[in-house]
């Protein structure tokens, strides 16, 4: 007589990294994106400054599985949920900001969350493979990356071309592999673009107000730059 296998119980596996169960990781996956064309923002405060307020250019909004819609920001090395940025200096979200009508509001547009379903349910995609690419979104913000080479100690910036959404819902920033380029200009989906956060130089992204500060070489951009990157090494 065989003995009975226990099967595991998706609720009370949980992983080591987020705390969070399996089931639930798979309810907040990202299943569709769409570009935020309005310049929205987020804002976030930190510890250090109690009395001021930091915004950062939406660049799209996200559905999960579990019928939530938020926005999406590039932050520190990866693009994350606003509602979950965590700021090195104990930041924290507090609010999307349209600087158009100077309003501060808490949950995503009701017209970015009907675009979202009604696109997730015409584009109901059937995946064999979990790094199937569900969408590509072009960067319409600025989004630079900054790669280090420890050998060299040289810093590079390249420039976001798009956001790509995997079947799993992860999301990566694209860069371009110069030496694969075979006609300009590269547009999402070239087979020349490669994932940043998988790259080993990688460490963080910055929109273009720093990337241009950073090009400019100026002194106390240089400088922060210099430190975030030394410590993450």
């Amino acid at each position: 007589m065989k003995t009975p296998v226990k099967s595991h119980n998706s609720e009370n596996v949980v992983d080591f990294f987020t705390g969070k169960s399996f089931s639930e990781l798979h309810d907040q996956r990202f299943i569709r994106l769409a570009p935020e064309l309005d310049g929205l923002e987020m804002l976030y405060s930190n510890e250090s400054n109690p009395d001021k307020l930091f915004s950062l250019k939406v660049v799209a909004w996200g559905l999960r599985a579990n019928g939530e819609v938020v926005g999406l920001v590039p932050w520190l090395n990866d693009i994350v949920s606003c509602t979950e940025v965590c700021d090195p200096l104990n930041g924290q979200w507090e609010g999307y900001y349209d600087v158009g009508i100077d309003e501060v509001f808490f949950d995503a547009p009701l017209h970015k969350i009907i675009e979202l379903e009604t696109s997730a349910e015409y584009y109901e995609l059937e995946c064999e493979n979990e790094d199937d690419v569900i969408q590509e979104l072009p960067d319409t913000i600025g989004t630079h990356a900054v790669l280090a080479n420890a050998g060299n100690h040289q810093l590079t910036l390249v420039e976001v071309v798009s956001w790509r959404l995997l079947h799993d819902g992860n999301i990566y920033g694209m860069l371009t592999d110069a030496e694969k380029v075979i006609s300009t200009p590269v547009l999402p989906g070239d087979d020349c673009l490669y994932a940043a956060q998988k790259h080993d130089d990688f460490r963080y992204f910055f929109q273009h107000q720093i990337a241009n500060k950073i090009k400019a070489e100026d002194p106390e951009a240089l400088a922060a730059i210099s430190m975030l990157v030394e410590e993450g090494q």
